[in-house]
């Protein structure tokens, strides 16, 4: 899988985000925090995008010195990883109280991811691509108990696992990426019914004008649940 990296990239990514660089900071310059660096990397990515991210300009917005930035984290790699796992936190919901409602517990947890990242663009085309991060892993490891629990099978335990987040990525990056107004919907879907002998089911189902992403997605996981719970 893609979020697996491997060889000496991962490995030194790995490395900086589990143990940032100890030593004083040098004197003079404000004094620093790894969570101040990270809530600033993360505002800035969500300012300005992956390309935004630049060791300069995050100093830049702490009020430090470049090279201060470096008693704390190695390396940009080192800062992507952190803001991505700073972003991807999970709180489980105090609702969720009864062991055997693995469904509402799943479905709190897969909005929640999702919702997340809605509200940091960047981090769902980046999470594929990294280092899986302390808080990744724990909703992932949360995922997996919870659907041994609900009875799936460790042999498709990871199927299971992996289909849902596929299905989560893939539905954050196209929401995020799929922004038309409401005039370019309704031309895009007039050209499908003029074009309607060579594409009748999805002019019949007007799809380019349904825009309701929150609840496609959870009709959707619905579908994915149905096929995963155990069978009577």
């Amino acid at each position: 899988m893609a979020a697996k990296r491997s060889g000496a990239e991962s490995k030194q990514s790995r490395r900086t985000v589990a143990s940032p660089r100890p030593g004083q900071e040098p004197r003079g310059e404000a004094p620093l925090s790894l969570e101040r660096i990270v809530a600033s990397a993360v505002e800035l990515l969500d300012a300005e995008g992956l390309d935004g991210l630049k060791m300069r300009q995050l100093a830049d917005r702490l009020g430090a010195g470049a090279m201060s930035l470096y008693w704390h984290v190695g390396n940009k790699e080192a800062v992507f990883d952190l803001a991505l796992d700073a972003v991807l936190e999970y709180r489980r919901s105090p609702e969720i109280v009864a062991p055997q409602d693995w469904r509402g517990e799943i479905i709190h947890m897969l909005e929640d991811w999702r919702a997340g990242m809605l509200r940091h663009p960047w981090s769902a085309s980046l999470l594929p691509r990294r280092a899986l991060g302390p808080n990744i892993l724990s909703r992932l490891e949360l995922l997996g108990k919870t659907l041994s629990k609900a009875g799936v099978a460790d042999a498709d335990l990871n199927v299971a696992i992996w289909s849902l987040w596929n299905y989560v990525i893939g539905a954050t990056i196209t929401r995020a990426n799929f922004e038309l107004s409401d005039d370019d919907r309704a031309a895009a879907q007039q050209r499908l019914t003029d074009l309607s002998q060579h594409y009748p089911t999805i002019e019949r189902s007007r799809l380019l004008l349904d825009n309701d992403w929150d609840g496609a997605f959870r009709k959707g996981l619905d579908f994915l649940l149905d096929g995963l719970a155990p069978r009577e």
